[in-house]
């Protein structure tokens, strides 16, 4: 790796997942944040995308004690709020480093059982020169894989072609400034065990680490954003907070070198209050060389959506809410989150079948 921009990148990476912080993704696509909008009779057009992501851009108070990075959709990163500053800018000012979605979604692997492999290499080194230039210092590449035991999915053909185009995703980031986020998403969608997910997910983060090292990549200047190891959602056996710990941990353990700074975990479709006690009970577990943080979306902006209502009138009501979930969060990455009450809100299903971005 002989990027110019090493010690950059290093200490980007570093930040990004200081001691209490994490991600904020609000990198939702066109029709995604259409259907969140959906749930409270907001139309989907350009204004109301820019004053949502207004309302998370301008929170302040404590919130960059929280939150290390935010990962933007990429009309976002060219927004400005409503007395004209850039959205980057205004995130520098806040203390947290801007993030930027640079896949292009997936497609269907020809011969395979619907598996997919995700697009966006062609033309990637030029678009992280603007993303840098617009002042973006992190990427996220979203990868997806499927577990169905009885097909024996995902197969050795999507875990390959994935790891590899993580890989390749991850070297063009480095050369370009931008700091990759790897993100292998095992999805929650089936009946199968959370011991099935452990072995999977385990032979998936092998198969990426050995691409992301075939391709140079200095994992020093990287993160990991994973799954963690859960049952499917068909699959009704209690899996506590302290085994989803134990088994993600230990899938770590085995998989992921310790030059990488930081794992930050998706929270795929488990309510607030699961994914915030899951992440707090790893940090509780010993032999963790890398930070364990979040990369939460639908885990910390259900509440805020649900508040906010698409109305002026709620925007400081929603941002109390944002900076309560991030606050949670933070207090789960240093292992000391006391649990709170249930709500409505923060205990509703996130789970979107097959879920697209």
């Amino acid at each position: 790796m002989f990027s110019k921009y090493r010690d950059e990148l290093i200490a980007t990476a570093k930040a990004i997942v200081a001691p209490g912080k994490g991600i904020l993704a609000a990198d939702e696509s066109t029709n995604t944040i259409g259907s969140r909008f959906q749930k409270i009779n907001l139309e989907n057009n350009e204004p109301n995308r820019r004053a949502y992501r207004d309302l998370l851009i301008n929170t302040e108070g404590d919130i960059n004690k929280f939150i290390g990075g935010v990962i933007l959709f990429e009309e976002t990163l060219y927004q400005n709020d409503e007395q004209g500053t850039p959205f980057p800018a205004i995130l520098k000012k806040h203390g947290i480093i801007t993030g930027i979605k640079v896949d292009k979604g997936t497609v269907v692997i020809p011969g395979t059982d619907g598996e997919t492999a995700t697009q966006g290499l062609d033309g990637l080194a030029d678009r992280c020169k603007k993303y840098y230039e617009a002042g973006a210092r992190f990427a996220k590449w979203r990868a997806v894989l499927k577990i169905d035991v009885p097909k024996a999915l995902p197969s050795q053909l999507a875990i390959t072609e994935n790891a590899h185009t993580l890989a390749r995703y991850a070297a063009i980031c480095q050369e370009n400034g931008l700091v990759p986020i790897v993100e292998p998403e095992i999805l929650m969608d089936g009946t199968h065990s959370i011991e099935d997910s452990a072995v999977i997910t385990e032979r998936v983060l092998a198969a990426v680490f050995k691409a992301l090292n075939d391709h140079h990549v200095m994992l020093e200047g990287a993160l990991l954003k994973p799954n963690m190891v859960l049952n499917g959602t068909g699959n009704n056996a209690p899996a506590t907070p302290t085994r989803v710990a134990e088994l993600t941990v230990r899938t770590l353990q085995r998989t992921v070198p310790p030059a990488l700074p930081g794992v930050v975990f998706l929270s795929g479709g488990q309510t607030e209050l699961e994914a915030t006690a899951n992440l707090n009970a790893m940090n509780l577990l010993p032999n963790r060389p890398w930070s364990l943080s979040f990369s939460y979306g639908r885990a910390l902006q259900a509440s805020i959506i649900a508040t906010w209502k698409g109305s002026k009138d709620n925007i400081e009501a929603a941002r109390k809410v944002y900076l309560h979930r991030a606050l949670c969060n933070s207090l789960a990455q240093l292992g000391k989150y006391p649990g709170e009450e249930a709500t409505a809100e923060n205990s509703q299903s996130l789970f979107v079948s097959n879920y697209k971005y």
